[in-house]
């Protein structure tokens, strides 16, 4: 990275030495051998790690490497928004060719934990043919009675909803022109361009929703069509989805909006879906879109009606 490694984790000490203020008294963070923490509700420790791999998950000719930054720490942090559950705090591990700039991507990565409520404690960085940024979220859930969010939980009637309308990720990629698609012109609604760059994890939703009951949730990151299937598979239960307009956002196309992913929104499964927009309306959060509901019909999934369609994103090994 041009430049010593031991160098640069000082100096990336000293950019995320603010965000150490939310831990506890006597724990540590970075500049030991590994970090030390108390979380707040240690009986229930939630984890979760992702990676963003140039090529893949991001296209650096439309995300700025404090876009990078940011969307790694929310990607990971929104696999914790969809337990039900609160972030502490993360480890960051980069690793890229020379000249990257781990600076910037650091800045984003200080952006994004700052909104996101937790602090960098740690983490590793390696030169690699191209850019990985690996985050590690660490979180817990109040012992308050409401059980952790599950895919598992849902029931056939139980209804499904989206936490925000979908697809303005993927617009936002297509007009950027991001991975050959769209006219790369600067010209591009802010709403599709920052959904694509700078994703936020539903925290405050999977919190919510956990205690007004919810049964099961879900991130949608590799598309509304895959992701709900996940649920439906780990419930035992079918799927008849009714995704209407309200349910897309604002420039993006319906196809889009079922499998374009990386939206980052929260898909639940709840008994009483009126309990849950009161409860989302009482902590000042958006209301949730009804998007279908559960069956008994374990494997079945319709949409519309009528067939379930191909769509989302698939690694392949």
């Amino acid at each position: 990275m041009d430049e010593d490694e031991f160098a640069l984790v000082e100096r990336l000490g000293r950019r995320f030495a603010p965000g150490a203020a939310r831990l506890g008294p006597g724990d540590l963070g970075i500049g030991d051998d590994a970090a030390a923490v108390t979380l707040p509700h240690p009986g229930r420790v939630v984890l979760a790690t992702d990676l963003v791999v140039e090529g893949v998950h991001v296209d650096r000719a439309v995300s700025s490497p404090e876009d990078i930054g940011w969307k790694a720490l929310m990607v990971a942090v929104s696999d914790l928004a969809a337990m039900g559950a609160e972030v502490t705090c993360v480890l960051l591990s980069v690793a890229g060719p020379p000249g990257t700039d781990v600076d910037g991507l650091a800045d984003g990565v200080a952006e994004a934990a700052g909104a996101a409520g937790c602090a960098v404690v740690g983490g590793d960085l390696s030169s690699a043919p191209i850019l990985v940024v690996s985050v590690t979220a660490v979180g817990s859930v109040p012992d308050d009675g409401a059980p952790l969010l599950r895919r598992s939980g849902a029931r056939p009637g139980d209804m499904l909803v989206v936490t925000g309308p979908l697809g303005a990720s993927a617009a936002g990629l297509r007009l950027l022109g991001g991975s050959g698609a769209g006219t790369g012109t600067d010209d591009v609604p802010p709403g599709p361009a920052a959904a694509h760059r700078r994703p936020v994890a539903r925290l405050a939703e999977g919190d919510a929703a956990r205690r007004a009951g919810a049964r099961a949730a879900v991130d949608v990151s590799d598309g509304l069509l895959v992701d709900a299937v996940h649920l439906a598979e780990a419930s035992g239960v079918g799927l008849d989805l009714r995704v209407g307009p309200e349910a897309v956002a604002a420039g993006a196309t319906r196809d889009e909006a079922l499998g374009g992913g990386e939206d980052y929104e929260l898909v639940l499964a709840t008994a009483d879906p009126a309990a849950l927009a009161e409860a989302f309306a009482r902590a000042g959060l958006r209301r949730p879109v009804v998007i279908g509901s559960c069956t008994a019909l374990a494997g079945v999934y319709q949409l519309d009606g009528g067939e379930w369609p191909e769509g989302g994103w698939r690694h392949r090994f």
